[in-house]
């Protein structure tokens, strides 16, 4: 399955980076190109229940293809959200059930400096993302 323009860019950008602090950096880099959500869309129906961080995550369907917008207050986790995000934008509800969120983050180097309650979240993000799908 070839993947989103964007997920080519975000492995490129980090296979160039040697090292965890480095890959740190360039995380905090990309969540600061997340779209600010404002505080009507910060809201209960659209937080993402099972992360210890707040995250808010909206979808949207044009023309058979989902693209997501999601926010939250902690730094890191912005950075994370916008790197999932590059790897899911623009793929439709079949192909969003079989993104395998351990491989993506594998791929990118930072799947060992992910702490578990982290996966936990990212993963509680995906599922969400493919309860708005189906």
């Amino acid at each position: 399955m070839s993947l989103p323009a964007a997920a080519g860019e975000a492995l490129e950008a980090f296979a160039r980076c040697p090292g965890w602090e480095q890959r740190a950096r360039l995380l905090l880099q990309w969540g600061e190109r997340l779209e600010a959500l404002s505080d009507a869309e910060r809201c209960p129906a659209n937080q993402v229940q099972g992360c210890e961080s707040q995250v808010w995550l909206l979808g949207e369907q044009r023309d058979g293809y989902w693209h997501f917008r999601a926010g939250s207050d902690a730094r890191l986790l912005r950075g994370l959200l916008a790197v999932l995000l590059a790897r899911v934008d623009g793929l439709d509800a079949q192909a969003l059930r079989a993104v395998d969120l351990d491989d993506w983050f594998t791929r990118l180097g930072l799947s060992r400096q992910l702490s578990p309650s982290r996966s936990n979240g990212l993963n509680a993000v995906l599922q969400r993302m493919r309860e708005l799908a189906d």
